[in-house]
């Protein structure tokens, strides 16, 4: 699969896919890995839909200053899964363990489905940098089936 065949999260039927998948996670959902509750993967995937809109402000890392476009070009260069527990910005990592999961979901949802009408050309991710709306579209997927994944959704 070439980088341009890779799915997005702007695509409509890949939206459909995933609304489907999240609607799947419970409350017992337990993790393949990672030591993640299910409240807290969602309220995470939520943050980070939040940042990619540019409604939460995540501070650069400073290795991903160095690294951080071999990283993105590595990570986007076919369609494996990430691999498990990699690291996240501290505005995204969530500390209470548990909460309302059926609001965390329609958040969340909420979101994706606005994925459709994406404009944020400043983007810059904290550890990628800057990146193109294919770029974006692309890790978001990656991002998203990842914890995805990771709950056996």
């Amino acid at each position: 699969m070439t980088n341009e065949e890779m799915k997005t999260i702007f695509d409509n039927a890949t939206t459909v896919e995933l609304i489907k998948r999240i609607s799947t996670l419970e409350e017992n959902s337990q993790p393949q890995w990672g030591k993640m509750t299910v409240y807290q993967m969602l309220k995470h995937c939520r943050l980070w839909e939040e940042m990619i809109v540019g409604k939460l402000h995540c501070k650069r890392i400073f290795i991903g200053r160095i690294i951080g476009k071999m990283a993105l070009k590595a990570s986007l260069k076919d369609d494996k899964p990430m691999k498990p527990n990699n690291p996240s910005a501290p505005e995204v990592v969530v500390k209470e363990t548990s909460g309302d999961i059926v609001a965390e979901k329609r958040r969340w949802i909420t979101f994706i489905e606005q994925h459709k009408n994406f404009s944020n050309p400043d983007f810059v991710h904290p550890f990628f940098g800057k990146m193109t709306k294919e770029q974006i579209g692309q890790f978001a997927y990656k991002h998203i089936d990842h914890h995805l994944r990771q709950f056996n959704a």
